[in-house]
């Protein structure tokens, strides 16, 4: 998962396969009800919860052809470093689900098998010859930037090292089918069971800083600084660096369940995040500066947003990524699954007009998610690790066109099946990467003949006396009939002596919730 280090402070967060951040904190099933887990009531057969709708996909949204991929302006340079990600992401890209609609598994797997012998010096005739660029949406897009930071910080607690970073509780899991909403992803939110056995939302930030976890011994390393570990944790991974140099490189494992909430949001909402004189700029630096002035309201302000990460040591090249790959600067992007395929290349046009937007420009992978990078086009960079990385992307900000490359036939195969939303890029002229102006694209109104339909009459059943009367399809005015008075003739009755029966006492069992938990 990754963060977008932006104004508001949204995230994305580093994470292995099937563990995005929870969207939406746990739901208990069926609250409305006696008996749901967590009423305290008997289940004595209540109404099942409906499923949640799906979420809008790419499919749903609609896709069309983009330019022609020559047209690009791909080099070896810039499609090398590419070549080599994807080739990574390739072992789950050829056997996972894509939940965005867009392919199948057979749709990578020549590909695939063609990336891993192709030279990297002619990388760009790879991508050339084995993709075609499609526009999700109308294709405008919206970049951020993450990096993985580096702090103080030790394997044992010792003075000036008094945070605590944590592994994994034993008392956090997934909750089970049935007893909580599941993700968009189809994983089952983060929690634990209580005392009773209902599942709960687990302990919150607020709850874990005033020492919930203190007697769990589950700590993996001491960082030094509050604030730092704040955003390390937004980021997802990072370095904790000791005074001897030693690096402990930590990586998402799990998270609280809660919901991710932006402080950079609320302080612009106070009027304390802006351009103007006495505020703070928008940034990760501005948002850090101003918890450093204001030392006594920066706890409270952290608590807000709720959400904790809980960390595992980690060993590799780089950071791990939502594919379970490694995730490489100025190559991976964070992306959202219901729209871009997990591995695919994308390749992003920014408008020059924002400042520092630009470096941005051109090859990525998508390999990676985040709790905050949702919906069609919108995307995290990866910027690596270090001081240049930390500022590139704490002031990443970039608008403009984004084309999502899928393998040969796919675009056509898709756009024959949906009709899309309308290409309208905006805010840079329509113009390529290289100076190419994009094709422009109509969609031909479809009319769909007028069907009838006979009418089905309702066939007149017979039943007998007692029986169930059906209705009509619509309701018939009966027509009247005809009433014949019958002759009453009284029936004589034989009174029969009243025997009494004995019955055993039978106690009360009250039902329960079913088998122990």
């Amino acid at each position: 998962m990754a963060v977008a280090l932006l104004v508001a402070l949204s995230g994305c967060r580093i994470i292995p396969e099937g563990h995005a951040p929870v969207s939406a904190p746990p739901v208990r099933y069926g609250q409305a009800y006696p008996g749901a887990p967590g009423s305290g009531q008997p289940n004595m057969g209540g109404p099942v919860e409906p499923t949640p709708p799906a979420p809008p996909t790419a499919m749903a949204l609609g896709i069309g052809p983009g330019p022609d991929i020559t047209t690009l302006g791909l080099t070896a340079a810039n499609a090398g470093p590419a070549l080599v990600s994807f080739r990574e992401s390739c072992p789950r890209l050829a056997i996972r689900h894509d939940i965005s609609g867009l392919t199948t598994p057979a749709d990578w797997q020549s590909v695939c098998a063609a990336a891993g012998t192709w030279p990297l010096a002619d990388a760009a005739n790879f991508f050339t010859s084995w993709f075609d660029t499609a526009v999700v949406g109308s294709g405008a897009t919206y970049v951020t930037g993450y990096y993985e930071p580096e702090i103080a910080g030790v394997r044992s607690r010792q003075p000036g090292y008094e945070v605590p970073v944590y592994g994994v509780p034993a008392d956090l899991v997934r909750a089970r089918p049935g007893e909580a909403l599941p993700k968009s992803n189809g994983d089952m939110p983060f929690g634990r069971y209580d005392d009773a056995g209902h599942f709960v939302p687990y302990f919150d930030r607020g709850e874990i800083q005033a020492g919930v976890l203190n007697s769990r011994r589950i700590e993996i390393g001491w960082a030094a600084d509050p604030v730092e570990f704040f955003f390390l944790q937004i980021q997802g991974s990072g370095r904790l660096r000791g005074p001897d140099g030693g690096i402990i490189r930590i990586g998402y494992a799990a998270e609280n369940g809660r919901d991710y909430s932006s402080i950079g949001a609320g302080l612009r909402a106070r009027g304390l995040i802006g351009p103007g004189p006495g505020q703070y700029p928008g940034s990760m630096q501005g948002i850090m500066q101003y918890l450093r002035d204001h030392p006594e309201e920066a706890p409270a302000l952290m608590n807000q947003n709720r959400s904790w990460v809980f960390f595992r040591e980690i060993t590799g090249d780089g950071p791990i990524g939502a594919m379970g790959v490694p995730v490489r600067a100025r190559v991976s992007l964070a992306a959202d699954p219901n729209f871009v395929p997990l591995g695919a290349p994308v390749f992003l046009h920014l408008d020059p007009a924002l400042a520092g937007a630009t470096v941005a420009n051109g090859l990525w992978v998508a390999q990676d998610t985040g709790g905050a990078i949702k919906g069609p086009n919108r995307f995290d960079s990866f910027w690596g690790t270090g001081v240049d990385a930390r500022t590139t992307a704490g002031g990443m900000v970039g608008r403009g066109m984004a084309l999502v490359l899928l393998p040969r036939g796919v675009v056509a195969r898709q756009a024959a099946l949906v009709q899309p939303q309308g290409y309208a890029p905006q805010g840079y002229q329509g113009q390529g990467y290289q100076g190419q102006s994009y094709p422009a694209r109509s969609y031909p109104a479809q009319t769909y003949p007028a069907q009838t339909y006979p009418a089905q009459g309702y066939p007149a059943q017979t039943y007998p006396a007692q029986g169930y009367r059906p209705q009509s399809p619509a309701p018939q005015s009966p027509a009247p009939q005809p009433y014949t008075p019958q002759p009453y003739t009284p029936q004589p009755y034989t009174p029969k002596p009243y025997v009494p029966q004995v019955y055993p006492s039978q106690g009360y069992v009250p039902q329960g919730n079913g088998a122990a938990r």
